[in-house]
């Protein structure tokens, strides 16, 4: 049975755009693009070029608009393309300041590099200020692989059900709950000094 899609305002105008209504194109991006933007910032954290990669996003959406069929809701489909660019983008950043690390000077790539780990290390923990547990939350986000944490920020942040993020992440539900399970208590492993200092 063909699913249904006449709710999701993003399928209508994706449809209408693909029709030839370029306005529909507009709204779409005044419409997603603070959602794309929030995406990219939780998964990559904040970096300079966010603005950038928002833009490539829908230069991909443009690309795909002759082959668009709604298969699934429209943030379904463009958050695969987040996922995936932000996949591709971490991997280049990472590849680049690895080939940069035996110049004079770090450069912009390798001081990525630098921020990558300084994301993936643990924050110290003598002080329990507000912006340490911030910061030990965010460094111990970036640390999980890259499906379980897009499957942990589109369930926390987005309240996607796991049917949608399993779309998003070409998986099945089942594997999305174990994704889950398994980045939830990396993170209680990885926070557990905090929590008991708070506690005690």
């Amino acid at each position: 049975m063909e699913q249904s899609f006449d709710d999701d305002e993003g399928v209508r105008w994706m449809l209408a755009w693909k029709a030839g209504d370029e306005a529909a194109f507009d709204r779409l991006v005044e419409r997603y693009s603070p959602q794309v933007y929030a995406l990219l910032t939780r998964f990559l954290g904040p970096r300079d070029n966010r603005e950038d990669l928002v833009q490539e996003v829908f230069l991909r959406l443009l690309r795909n608009r002759d082959r668009y069929e709604p298969s699934a809701r429209f943030s379904t489909f463009l958050y695969r393309i987040v996922f995936n660019l932000a996949v591709n983008h971490t991997q280049r950043v990472i590849q680049r300041a690895e080939g940069s690390l035996h110049g004079r000077h770090g450069d912009e790539d390798g001081e990525q590099l630098a921020e990558l780990a300084d994301d993936r290390a643990s924050a110290p923990f003598e002080s329990l200020e507000q912006d340490d547990v911030v910061r030990a939350v965010r460094s111990a986000i970036a640390s999980l692989p890259e499906n379980q944490r897009m499957a942990l920020i589109l369930a926390k942040y987005e309240e996607l059900p796991y049917a949608e993020i399993a779309g998003v992440l070409g998986s099945s539900e089942k594997a999305v709950k174990s994704l889950i399970h398994r980045a939830r208590e990396t993170l209680r492993e990885r926070l557990a000094p905090f929590l008991k200092e708070e506690l005690a």
